[in-house]
């Protein structure tokens, strides 16, 4: 018998897609560690705005804790009454701090100068109409 028969035997055959897909994403996260410890920290964070250096320390450390959180499920250890638990939600509290600025920095901004000639325009003033009346061409013979 081979060893992937034995290792068939050890778990139900309803969670090997599940598993499939565990492995396929621990898979994923080593290679983005890879690709993010090829680069040296002080020289990822030059080429960043401040902004772009909390998102990036901020993911860095929630997916430090996510994993740690894995591991202690897989050691049997309850997550949920282990300090990482008050850690993650606290590195969550600080992405939304995050998100809020950046938001903020999306979000439009009102051109004053814009708005009073929009609304300048939009009103009705009646020696503007003698004028508008004598600029525009007319299309036929005006009436008496």
């Amino acid at each position: 018998m081979s060893e992937d028969d034995n290792n068939m035997e050890e778990y139900p055959t309803e969670i090997h897609d599940y598993l499939a897909a565990f492995e396929k994403s621990l898979g994923s996260v080593d290679e983005m560690l890879k690709t993010m410890m090829s680069v040296s920290r002080n020289e990822l964070l030059q080429k960043l705005d401040p902004l772009e250096q909390a998102k990036l320390d901020l993911v860095s450390v929630y997916t430090l804790n996510s994993m740690f959180w894995v591991y202690l499920a897989t050691q049997g250890i309850n997550p949920k009454e282990h300090p990482v638990k008050q850690e993650l939600e606290r590195i969550r509290t600080y992405m939304n701090k995050v998100k809020e600025i950046t938001d903020k920095k999306k979000a439009s901004k009102l051109d004053k100068g814009a708005a009073s000639r929009f609304v300048k325009n939009a009103l009705w003033e009646p020696n503007a109409e003698n004028e508008q009346t004598s600029k525009t061409p007319s299309k036929g013979k005006k009436r008496q």
